[in-house]
């Protein structure tokens, strides 16, 4: 299909930045779509009838109008964070043509003398702010898309709570147009309390004196969840996660999800993961909710109910786990069922009910069979000896 939407990205310069081809293409339109500030840097020059997007947002008044020539105006960049980057997921490449601008991310780099290429950008436009969580570490520079001028200063009490007083701010606004203004600070003394609507808001994070950033690894300490003893340890969870194996895009079900910890965990590995946890506890499915949010993985879906039942009608999985309820008549069989072609399903199992499950689904389906036993030293009298958990048998079934 020949291409019939034209995305202009147009900055804070207005009209006068554009180059050739964008100008031209706006020139040449008869429709024009875009939001209302953005709609107000074109000249009268543009004949085109203008249309803003309605609110709440949808796309429908492009969609409706497929095939029919038009523009779409965006912010800098269409395809960072952009709506070109959400009408690329109903439009086909060949129907649609790009024009960006610089995005306002390149333009902080410039101005901060950042390797772009060595800075995670970040948006919290319409997403909530404990996402940020998963990316403080010591020395990492974040470039953080706003939702609005408020944003700034709910991110540096963000980082104040979380032992990250210490990181230097710079609220960048306007950026390359007239009003541009920049705003350096530390979190723990930030002192703005709004800034301009249209910001990007750049962190050098640093961690306070005592603050021990968590590991990019699997296996968190057991101490970064709040449970009530319904956890999978730290070094069962580490092997655990290495036997689940997520890849992006992939969604795990963790089915009996105690404190949340395996879906968590799976969705640190890769910003593209998706999770499900499924918790009939109201208790634990309020630490779930304070542990998503904690650990920087609010996306993780909760679905409160008792499996089998609350299985049914959910995304088909790539890997499911399953950390309790494996002798609950039908829940490895649904699970089973339920499983992606090539997709993996690891239980873990403690008493010797359990294990027998396992064992009976293993000669039935196949699989591998794993005993993880872990003792840890601890004092007895004025020596140490070994404390040994309870054993844990792990089941691992790839489906063909």
């Amino acid at each position: 299909m020949t291409a019939w939407l034209t995305v202009v990205g147009i900055g804070e310069d207005g009209y006068a930045g554009l180059g050739k081809a964008a100008r031209r293409a706006l020139l040449a339109a008869g429709h024009i779509v875009g939001a209302p500030r953005q709609l107000e840097l074109l000249p009268p020059c543009i004949r085109a009838t203008r249309e803003a997007w309605p609110s709440p947002f949808s796309l429908a008044p492009v969609l409706q109008r497929r095939g029919t020539p038009l523009c779409v105006l965006a912010s800098g960049d269409p395809m960072l964070f952009g709506v070109g980057a959400s009408l690329a997921r109903h439009v086909e490449e060949t129907e649609m043509r790009v024009l960006p601008a610089p995005s306002s991310c390149s333009q902080a780099a410039a101005r901060l003398g950042w390797p772009l290429q060595d800075v995670t950008v970040l948006s919290v436009v319409a997403r909530p702010l404990a996402a940020l969580n998963l990316h403080l570490h010591d020395g990492q520079r974040l470039l953080i898309l706003c939702n609005d001028g408020s944003s700034p200063a709910a991110i540096a009490a963000q980082l104040c709570e979380r032992g990250f007083g210490a990181s230097r701010l710079s609220v960048l606004e306007h950026l390359g147009g007239p009003l541009e203004r920049r705003v350096d600070g530390l979190a723990a003394s930030w002192n703005l309390p709004e800034a301009a609507a249209l910001n990007l808001l750049a962190v050098e994070c640093r961690a306070d004196a005592g603050t021990q950033p968590l590991p990019l690894t699997c296996g968190l300490p057991d101490d970064a969840y709040r449970h009530d003893g319904q956890l999978t340890k730290r070094d069962v969870r580490a092997v655990t996660l290495a036997r689940l194996a997520p890849r992006p895009g992939e969604l795990l079900w963790d089915v009996g999800a105690g404190c949340g910890s395996i879906g968590i965990e799976w969705l640190r590995s890769h910003p593209r993961c998706r999770a499900i946890a499924i918790e009939a506890n109201e208790g634990r499915q309020q630490m779930i909710a304070h542990n998503r949010d904690r650990l920087g993985v609010p996306q993780l879906q909760l679905v409160a109910g008792h499996a089998p039942e609350a299985l049914s009608g959910l995304e088909q999985p790539d890997a499911i786990f399953i950390g309790g309820g494996v002798t609950v008549p039908g829940v490895l069989e649904q699970c089973w069922q339920a499983l992606k072609p090539g997709g993996r399903l690891v239980a873990n199992a403690v008493t010797l009910q359990s294990e027998a499950a396992l064992v009976a689904f293993r000669e039935q389906h196949g699989g591998e069979l794993i005993r993880i036993a872990v003792a840890q030293a601890q004092p007895l009298g004025g020596f140490d000896t070994w404390r040994s958990a309870l054993p844990i048998t792990l089941l691992e079934v790839n489906k063909p």
